[in-house]
């Protein structure tokens, strides 16, 4: 078996983390428990571009007890729990390429790496596998059945792909379904990106100014965290209705060139290019924090922060670098503008992973069932599996709800009945 990892002799502490997030994904765990005994993905040869975290970990277990022959890269240079990497690899026999800090040269090694396992199925947190196998694989377009897609980026490239004509395999925007953006990315994102804050400076956020870039969904929950933690949440924006939400639910909306010179902590959650530019570094307060939850760290222009320094102190604390500017003022920047709540914490709770990995799990299941009819093209996920995860999900929470009953379903299947 390959692998590329940080130490193997990290695997018994890997799989405590691994044991403990599944304890609360018992959505995941039924899946896992059916596929062992259905075998749907048996003979499928797959490479999966993700966070390697324990949930991950968790969502891999899944896919190889339904028979899948899987790779495991990293998505993201900081987000890698190498203790996972080791136990996934000792514990479960999984290759896995991924090593936390990795540089960006070894970074796309490790997608060849995953590409070299020839895969018949990918799966996509931010669109490197496909992106990489449109440009540099191409050979293995004809064998691909379909690619599931984890992130609001990457179906922003998937979809700007489909739409000049590029996108050649079928690809399920698993980050499209309701049981993934509005739970993973408005609560996971929300509860994860503070944490990654708190722990990378432990700033107390009551009474702080946090700028809030973007307000779709990771934005809303964000945005929530921070007015709950006592903060003053300004949001900045380019969509008119997005901007007119937050306004209604009580946040300030300006444009970054003025939030710019108020904030005390920015954040950026937009899937967009320097959404925090030279003019915005300029005009920032002394001692302003920096950070980005959106999935590459472009969302930064770290090039002219970099540009308008004097120096830079790295590491003054964990994952902190102070950026001291020409006009003496300093500017910090979090977990080298990477996604913070995993380059400074662990990410999403496994809770919410729950959701989002069995709809990822089942949309698998899905793709390769279907393989051969499905044209190249972005597809959301089935109805009937969203609807179906909500219900187990509630189920394992004690929660019930109604149903309707035979008058209500004619009522609402009739034009005939008004008031």
């Amino acid at each position: 078996m390959n692998y590329d990892i940080k130490d193997i002799n990290l695997a018994p502490g890997g799989k405590r983390r691994i044991e403990w997030a599944n304890n609360d994904m018992p959505v995941l765990s039924q899946i896992r428990a059916r596929f062992e005994k259905e075998k749907p993905l048996k003979g499928m040869k797959m490479s999966a571009c993700l966070h390697v975290t324990a949930e991950t970990a968790n969502l891999v277990r899944t896919l190889q007890a339904g028979g899948a022959d899987i790779v495991l890269c990293a998505s993201n240079p900081l987000s890698t729990q190498d203790d996972v990497s080791a136990s996934l690899v000792k514990d479960y026999g999984i290759s896995v390429f991924a090593i936390k800090g990795e540089d960006n040269k070894t970074y796309y090694k490790h997608i060849t790496s995953a590409l070299d396992h020839k895969p018949t199925v990918t799966m996509d947190d931010g669109a490197d596998l496909v992106s990489a196998i449109h440009k540099e694989r191409k050979d293995l377009i004809p064998q691909l059945c379909g690619s599931m897609e984890e992130t609001t980026t990457g179906v922003i490239r998937l979809k700007a792909m489909e739409k000049d004509g590029s996108l050649k395999i079928p690809v399920i925007a698993v980050n499209n379904a309701d049981t993934k953006h509005l739970f993973d990315n408005r609560y996971g994102t929300g509860q994860s990106t503070i944490d990654g804050i708190i722990r990378a400076t432990s700033l107390l956020l009551a009474g702080r100014t946090v700028v809030v870039a973007g307000y779709g969904w990771c934005g809303k929950g964000f945005a929530m965290r921070a007015k709950g933690m006592g903060a003053h949440v300004v949001v900045t924006e380019i969509n008119p209705i997005r901007s007119l939400e937050a306004a209604m639910d009580g946040f300030m909306v300006m444009p970054m060139l003025e939030a710019a010179r108020v904030g005390d902590v920015f954040c950026t959650l937009t899937g967009n290019l320097h959404v925090i530019r030279k003019e915005h570094f300029e005009i920032m307060k002394n001692g302003a924090i920096v950070c980005n939850s959106g999935h590459f760290n472009v969302e930064l222009d770290i090039g002219a922060l970099e540009a308008l320094s004097t120096s830079v102190n790295k590491d003054v604390r964990n994952g902190v670098d102070q950026y001291m500017l020409r006009n003496n003022k300093s500017i910090y920047l979090l977990g080298e503008g990477r996604l913070i709540n995993l380059a400074a914490a662990e990410g999403h709770p496994a809770c919410v992973m729950d959701m989002s990995f069995a709809t990822q799990a089942l949309a698998t299941e899905y793709a390769v069932k279907n393989k051969g009819k499905l044209v190249p093209k972005v597809y959301d996920v089935p109805k009937e599996i969203d609807q179906w995860v909500a219900n187990l999900k509630l189920k394992s929470m004690g929660i019930s709800i109604d149903t309707l009953t035979k008058e209500q379903e004619k009522y609402l299947a009739s034009w005939e009945e008004g008031t």
